[in-house]
């Protein structure tokens, strides 16, 4: 078969330059092919779109590498460097010295009650029988005891006997203030020697020995007790006052270990006589604190 005048012409190739396209360039020749031109341009947007694809690729790994130059560069090294470079140094951190500090606010310590009753100086509070040992009756727990007779005299060794009078004297006893209670048939003498230091009071109780007594204080109600018969003795000291009990039967008779009630009415005065001592030293130390 013959395409035209001159014998048959090459097969046209679209990426040939001056190739020769299927139809004749006159009216007379037949139809062009669609369908291979169809084709031909279908192969050249391929081409087309592969080599925009390529160098879009090209163009986008060559501006990537200009943003990371252009940060490196900006910020003079890499930028994990960058980033560690960046924080505070050790000494540029605020230390323990740069916090403020505050002077103490916290309120003065209580006054120390026993400070109060330790020197005469300090120990200025009215001091009587009536003060340390008011009303007429007290209550200890369940048990009442009636108040007798109170002695108050500067004559220290007059109210007391056998050794204690020389105790007494030899560590200048100022007062000694003494009160009975009495309770079925059983009374107290309670003394309380003063002194105007602590340290005279606590060798007074360092001194005494057992035939240490304060001589008993009858009249007003109570029956002599303990002239001749056995009595049981206490000697005790808190701060600047040296405090003594004498306690046995009113009909005469000796107190043994046996007589328990005894013991017990003993101790329950004496007990009360050192919290009246220590209260004393209380109401001055809160008085001092209100001041």
């Amino acid at each position: 078969m013959s395409y035209g005048q001159g014998g048959p012409q090459s097969q046209w190739d679209p990426w040939k330059p001056h190739s020769q396209q299927p139809w004749s360039s006159d009216g007379g020749g037949q139809a062009p092919d669609w369908a291979a031109l169809a084709e031909a341009s279908e192969a050249r947007a391929r081409r087309r779109r592969l080599l925009f694809i390529g160098g879009g690729a090209v163009a986008t790994v060559a501006i990537g590498a200009a943003v990371a130059m252009g940060v490196v560069s900006a910020d003079g090294g890499d930028p994990a460097d960058r980033a560690a470079s960046g924080l505070p140094s050790a000494a540029s951190l605020p230390s323990d010295s740069a916090t403020p500090s505050f002077a103490p606010t916290t309120a003065p310590p209580p006054l120390d009650p026993k400070d109060f009753i330790s020197s005469a100086k300090k120990d200025t509070a009215p001091l009587s029988a009536q003060t340390l040992f008011p009303g007429t009756r007290l209550t200890m727990g369940s048990t009442v005891y009636q108040k007798g007779p109170t002695a108050d005299t500067r004559d220290c060794a007059s109210a007391a006997a056998h050794t204690l009078p020389a105790v007494l004297t030899a560590n200048d006893c100022t007062r000694l203030i003494r009160v009975t209670y009495t309770l079925d048939g059983i009374a107290v003498t309670v003394g309380v020697a003063v002194f105007d230091t602590e340290a005279q009071a606590t060798k007074v109780k360092q001194q005494a020995d057992k035939r240490s007594i304060v001589k008993p204080l009858t009249g007003s109600g109570v029956k002599p007790f303990c002239n001749g018969a056995v009595c049981r003795s206490t000697t005790n000291s808190l701060g600047r006052y040296a405090y003594f009990t004498l306690t046995g039967f009113t009909s005469g008779k000796d107190v043994t270990t046996k007589d328990t009630k005894v013991f017990s009415t003993g101790n329950d005065l004496a007990e009360f006589t050192f919290r009246q001592i220590r209260r004393r030293g209380e109401a001055q130390a809160s008085a001092a604190a209100n001041q």
